[in-house]
């Protein structure tokens, strides 16, 4: 299973990426190398929003699609989240 996520980071932008296991993908995001680059100036980061999805293609997708909302849209999709 392949979620989709945003982050939150300490400036209050937004991180948009994929994984399998979410837990250690924010816990390597906040404090290791392995954290995306983006991040790694931004932190503490804080998940704010995750989706489930079946295939890496799938996670692909809608992480692109995700990446290029505009900020205001990013922030109504975490909102019906909750």
């Amino acid at each position: 299973m392949w979620q989709v996520y945003i982050l939150k980071c300490s400036d209050g932008t937004f991180y948009t990426g994929i994984t399998t296991d979410i837990k250690r993908r924010v816990i390597e995001h906040n404090s290791s190398t392995l954290g995306a680059k983006y991040t790694r100036g931004r932190r503490p980061v804080k998940l704010v929003y995750f989706f489930k999805v079946k295939s890496k293609s799938l996670a692909a997708k809608r992480e692109w699609r995700i990446k290029n909302m505009a900020k205001m849209e990013k922030k109504k999709l975490i909102k019906t989240k909750k």
